[in-house]
């Protein structure tokens, strides 16, 4: 994190001579090292651009810093909006204008005709939003004083979903066998993801994976162990079977690493030459960042990937999810989340506990898994599908309770939550949307980050919220439709 950076262009002109444009480089540097004390990221003032020609410069160097993950302008005085034409057509990276301004009040008695001039970003930062507003230029407008917490926190909250676009344009998934035979949600247009998110979604055979395994030292097994020992509370005196799953997570790691993959994918139709399907192994990998997805469900094993990446220090509380039944008693209506072993222990409301238990499919022995219930507080599902021509990014908002009922016979780790706006309500938007029953479910990633992710990306974005209903959500759909197909 300390090699990455967002860089501050405010934007002035000659106008009004050299003291004031001494001035306002003079406050924009207080405010980028004021600010990033309180920012993921240090923002970092580079320029009070004057001309088409330093603002183009500024942006060319941008798009070629790898430590630049996005720009963030301001116009503290008027800036002539032709003059960022160029630029701005040019810049690769998150953009975010921040209308804001040095001082929070106006001065009843200082202020003038020179106090105006110099403070004008009411006039500057509306014509410096007309024309990204007239090129349709992508970008995140956040309004309000700068030192005002909400600013800061939307601020922030902006940053990490830009490290997310970073994220996801060197992402590398490995798939260890193919999807889940005749699944279709799981499916989709590889080459089209990689033009439009920049993964790279390619496939390792099981057979290269249990040679890894096989040649994965009992000493490091060992280390690993201690490492479960500490995270975890055992449940279980097959240390054989927890053993496994080192081995099987050590070889994971190793292949994925080698490769420069962060997510992975598998299925339990594909097991060939293994004991034990991945359970802990798997659900300990998602705890240090990687992402998963079950059944070959490579999107979403993405997805959960670049989430964990944009939440709270770069590996945020954001899981493998999978709707599995319903609540559906009058006053108590909840959706009951799992899955047959893999769910991320960051989502965990107390310490899990390694069991072991048979699993009922796949042909294999019965595997270690982590085994706990969610934590309470809000949240959000997201679910990205392939609509043929385009990507859809569905997010549902969800409110997570203490699970209603102690289900002692259910060896899974698993979360109960209240669908926005209701259960039924909520159901019938998903399903309209065509979301999977596959999701990653995030406690710190909001809705505005991931709409602001899939802006950045140019997919479509559909948010089910408290105040959705079928009929409103049909005709945006339709829209949708309309706008995505005059898009192609």
């Amino acid at each position: 994190m300390n090699k990455k950076e967002f860089w501050f262009v405010v934007g002035s002109q000659f106008l009004y001579g050299p003291e004031v444009l001494d001035t306002v480089a003079r406050r924009a540097e207080e405010m980028a090292k004021e600010l990033s004390k309180q920012l993921p990221y240090p923002l970092v003032y580079k320029v009070t651009a004057k001309t088409n020609g330093e603002i183009l410069e500024v942006m060319k160097e941008a798009n070629h810093d790898d430590s630049c993950l996005g720009v963030v302008t301001w116009c503290h005085t008027f800036s002539p909006s032709k003059m960022w034409i160029n630029g701005l057509e040019i810049l690769q990276k998150p953009y975010c204008h921040l209308a804001t301004q040095y001082n929070r009040e106006i001065p009843n008695e200082e202020i003038d005709m020179d106090f105006m001039n110099l403070n004008q970003a009411a006039h500057g930062d509306r014509e410096h939003g007309f024309i990204a507003a007239r090129m349709r230029k992508p970008r995140k407008v956040i309004a309000g004083y700068w030192k005002d917490e909400a600013v800061i926190k939307r601020l922030s909250a902006w940053m990490r979903t830009a490290n997310g676009v970073a994220f996801s344009r060197s992402l590398r998934v490995m798939r260890f066998g193919d999807n889940m035979r005749e699944v279709a949600v799981t499916e989709g247009d590889k080459v089209e993801v990689q033009m439009k998110l920049g993964w790279q979604v390619n496939t390792w055979p099981v057979g290269k994976l249990v040679e890894t395994m096989e040649a994965v030292a009992e000493k490091e097994i060992d280390e690993l162990m201690d490492v479960y020992r500490s995270s975890y509370d055992f449940a279980t005196d097959d240390e054989e079977t927890v053993r496994y799953q080192a081995r099987e997570e050590i070889a994971i790691k190793k292949m994925m690493d080698a490769e420069g993959c962060s997510a992975f994918s598998n299925t339990f139709q594909d097991l060939y030459g293994m004991r034990q399907l991945p359970g802990l192994a798997t659900q300990h990998l998602m705890a240090q960042g990687y992402g998963y997805g079950g059944e070959g469900d490579w999107k979403v094993s993405a997805m959960q990937a670049i989430m964990k990446r944009m939440g709270k220090d770069e590996n945020g509380a954001s899981a493998f999810m999978e709707d599995y039944t319903y609540n559906l008693v009058p006053d108590a209506k909840y959706s009951l989340g799992a899955h047959m072993l893999e769910v991320c222990p960051s989502v965990a409301a107390a310490k899990p506990r390694i069991e072991v238990h048979p699993l009922g499919i796949g042909d294999r022995e019965a595997p270690a898994r982590l085994v706990f219930e969610g934590k309470e507080g809000d949240a959000i599902v997201v679910s990205l599908i392939d609509m043929g021509g385009r990507l859809r990014l569905i997010c549902q908002d969800i409110h997570c309770v203490k699970p209603i009922l102690p289900m002692p016979n259910l060896p899974v780790a698993r979360v109960m939550w209240q669908a926005m706006p209701n259960l039924e309500t909520g159901l019938e938007c998903w399903i309209t949307a065509g979301g999977a029953h596959h999701t990653v479910l995030s406690y710190d990633v909001t809705a505005e980050q991931m709409k602001d992710w899939a802006t950045i990306m140019g997919i479509e974005f559909v948010h089910i919220t408290k105040d959705t209903t079928v009929d409103s959500l049909e005709k945006e759909l339709f829209l949708n439709d309309i706008a995505w197909k005059l898009n192609r």
